[in-house]
């Protein structure tokens, strides 16, 4: 386990684990919404470089997340964890997730916050978990079609997810 990917539906933990399996095993995490967005939530234009530069590293976790550098990472990874957790458990974390982020006006990444109003938007992760939740198998399976030397941990709770998370 030297390049992690966590895959996982918007609100699922995928960086939450990722950040504490790095640390577990001492690899470099970077966070890709980090990478994503600049200041103002205007999408950074270096990020799919540095997303390249990230892949080319020997040791890293990081999201499996953004269309366009899903392949780049999932071409260098060598183990894939899985939050395939259910839609209503998910919806729990990601809409009690932003209702902090909303209500103590959190600093999330380079600057941005998250307010009530977000909400609206067709992308933010409460309405895009809820309508992307069944596409995340489907992208999980076809990785696996394509890298069937990948090493898949599949992890159905966030109590199973502690659990393996404690084995490392």
């Amino acid at each position: 386990m030297q390049r992690v990917l966590v895959a996982g539906s918007s609100g699922a933990g995928k960086s939450t684990l990722a950040a504490e399996l790095a640390r577990r095993r001492r690899l470099r995490y970077t966070e890709l919404d980090s990478l994503f967005h600049g200041p103002g939530w205007v999408p950074r234009p270096q990020f799919e470089g540095d997303v390249q530069a990230l892949a080319a590293g020997d040791r890293w976790v990081t999201e499996w997340q953004y269309g366009q550098v899903r392949p780049l990472l999932l071409a260098r990874a060598d183990t894939l964890v899985w939050l395939d957790y259910p839609r209503r458990t998910v919806m729990h974390r990601v809409l009690r997730r932003s209702a902090r982020r909303a209500l103590l006006r959190e600093p999330i990444f380079n600057g941005n916050t998250e307010g009530i109003r977000d909400w609206l938007d067709p992308e933010h992760p409460i309405r895009w978990a809820w309508s992307t939740h069944a596409q995340v198998r489907s992208k999980v399976l076809a990785a696996l079609e394509q890298r069937p030397d990948l090493t898949l941990v599949r992890l159905n709770s966030p109590a199973q997810a502690r659990r393996w998370l404690a084995t490392i």
